[in-house]
């Protein structure tokens, strides 16, 4: 079976990691797979090495020289895809984003959650990309429920894998594993992880005002790491805030930036206890590579990070709880067998069998004819 999955960026994003791993799970199965994607800023290739059995389409997309909203770079983001793609051949096209989906018709969508926003464009991008692919995936009965109750549209349930080994040999007592997690301790000491950098969904500004309030409690030998990848969207309203608590506050946070990625589950398994207290999830693949590396995680309390962790983590709703989950997460670490084998129970190969089996699916209910294509006339947003 030839294959398209459609994503948006070349950076360490949740959609963009879920991607390439599908893609690369794919064609352990035997399947041809091709991951299309924007070059932003230049990039001809993804955050991190991607099999070679995957071929990739990666569409130019600068910068451009000057300002440029949010909405009119999500309609340019949307046009270059359009435009950049070549879908011919294919027996299935997958996108896993709005913007990917806007770029094609007739396709399969991934909903990895359903997002609030106040730009038009964007408001007109993430509405289309529920209500007209052929058909949706969620990567949790959570979302798979808001999706019904919002869009009246059911969507076939489909969890993420895991690279559990990864992150528990990052764990590891082998010389290399303990010296890896040595050089971040050396250079951060011990320390609170969070991953996906300072956005209103991360909930950041609750775990910075969280993290204050153990600090004042005489933790002031533990550190706030945070490390994030890039977003399209324009946060700076939100980054003034964090940077005004932060100000005003005096709170000492190291801020990594993009980790590359051999470093990062040294990272995670050097933590001391990792934060995930998004206000929207799809899954919570972050968390589970921490629970893989026998990290404490504190999750915000939403239904979906119940059903996906359930009692692997200390859940907290507020910005008290969070802290009193950080706390307890940094006083006794609990027992980790329970969050190994959750993390180890997903895996990549049972998602792409999954994948696999709808695709097949959609084939035999359209005759054979191929499932979604390029859009023959660009949309207004």
């Amino acid at each position: 079976m030839r294959i398209a999955l459609l994503t948006y960026s070349t950076k360490p994003r949740g959609g963009v990691v879920h991607t390439l791993a599908l893609a690369e799970a794919l064609v352990d199965l035997g399947h041809d797979v091709t991951v299309g994607t924007l070059g932003r800023g230049g990039d001809q290739v993804f955050f991190r090495a991607v099999d070679p059995r995957v071929r990739l389409q990666v569409v130019p997309f600068p910068d451009l020289p000057g300002p440029e909203t949010v909405g009119d770079r999500i309609v340019r983001s949307i046009g270059a895809l359009r435009d950049g793609l070549d879908l011919t051949g294919f027996d299935v096209v997958h996108a896993q984003d709005c913007i990917s989906s806007n770029a094609c018709e007739g396709a399969i969508r991934t909903v990895h959650h359903l997002d609030t926003f106040s730009t038009a464009q964007l408001v007109a991008c993430h509405d289309r990309a529920v209500r007209e692919p052929a058909s949706l995936v969620c990567v949790s009965e959570s979302v798979a429920r808001e999706v019904l109750d919002a869009y009246g549209r059911p969507a076939t349930v489909i969890p993420n894998g895991v690279d559990a080994a990864r992150f528990a040999a990052a764990a590891g007592d082998d010389d290399a594993a303990v010296a890896a997690r040595a050089r971040w301790t050396d250079r951060l000491g011990r320390y609170v992880l969070a991953v996906g950098g300072i956005e209103p969904r991360k909930g950041t500004v609750d775990l910075l005002r969280a993290y204050d309030l153990v600090r004042s409690r005489g933790r002031d030998d533990v550190a706030l790491v945070l490390a994030g990848g890039e977003t399209l969207f324009d946060y700076k309203p939100y980054r003034a805030e964090f940077d005004a608590v932060v100000a005003d506050r005096g709170i000492p946070v190291t801020e990594l930036g993009v980790v590359d990625d051999p470093s990062l589950p040294a990272l995670v398994a050097a933590a001391a206890a990792f934060s995930f207290v998004s206000t929207k999830e799809g899954f919570g693949l972050a968390a589970l590579e921490a629970l893989a590396a026998g990290v404490p995680v504190v999750a915000r309390d939403l239904p979906v990070l119940r059903e996906v962790f359930g009692d692997t983590v200390r859940y907290a709703a507020d910005v008290d709880g969070i802290a009193g989950a950080l706390d307890a997460a940094l006083d006794d670490p609990g027992t980790v067998r329970a969050g190994r084998a959750l993390a180890a129970s997903y895996s990549w190969p049972a998602a792409a069998a999954a994948h696999v089996a709808l695709y097949d699916a959609l084939l035999e209910r359209s005759g054979g004819a191929p499932v979604g294509r390029v859009r023959s006339a660009p949309l207004p947003i």
